[in-house]
């Protein structure tokens, strides 16, 4: 299908969610003790993953990341800021782990809203906003030598995907574009919080591994 030009709202919830997701990525790579040229890989995989893959699966080409400079611009400069003010940003791990969470709360709805635009139906928008909000930072892991997040017992990829299901839901009921996004985000936003405040965690397999 032809190109769709991206709403305002859309393209401010990606660049903010490319922010903080960046910043988490760099943060991993100063405490992996990596050379400044990691500092922006993985600052960049980590913001930008997710909506490259979103935009390669909806045929949204070339993905936004490549098509308009401030894609890029975005996590070079958090990966710079990491970089710079890491001894800071370390001691605010709290505050970092909220900032991921809002990552994850944009993220997850303006991918959403996007595949909407390209003309999915409702359960695949969502799954392609879960996608938007995981797939970053998944590579970031990976490139880090680490087990991802999603793996590892926490709640993450059920609240993106709740989320992007509100917004999407919303959306095709007829309300704004902001009011859908706004509140598929809170319920992820709220739902991730929860999670990291109580300790919920999803189901581990018991007993031993060993057969």
């Amino acid at each position: 299908m032809p190109p769709v030009e991206p709403a305002p709202t859309l393209v401010v919830l990606d660049l903010i969610g490319i922010f903080v997701f960046a910043i988490s990525g760099a943060l991993v790579a100063v405490r992996k003790e990596l050379d400044l040229f990691a500092v922006l890989v993985l600052a960049g995989t980590t913001g930008l993953g997710g909506g490259f893959l979103r935009d390669v699966l909806i045929d949204a080409t070339p993905p936004a990341a490549l098509a308009d400079w401030r894609y890029l611009l975005v996590p070079v400069g958090a990966g710079l800021l990491t970089f710079a003010f890491h001894p800071t940003l370390g001691r605010m791990e709290r505050l970092v782990t909220v900032f991921d969470a809002f990552g994850l709360a944009l993220f997850c709805v303006a991918g959403a809203l996007k595949a909407v635009d390209y003309g999915l139906g409702p359960l695949p928008a969502a799954l392609l906003g879960m996608v938007t909000g995981i797939g970053g930072g998944m590579v970031r892991d990976v490139l880090a030598g680490r087990v991802p997040i999603i793996f590892r017992g926490e709640l993450y990829a059920t609240p993106a995907l709740a989320g992007a299901m509100v917004a999407v839901l919303m959306e095709r009921g007829g309300l704004p574009v902001v009011v859908a996004a706004l509140t598929g985000a809170t319920v992820c936003l709220a739902w991730r919080l929860l999670a990291v405040w109580r300790d919920w965690q999803a189901p581990l397999p018991r007993g031993s591994a060993s057969v």
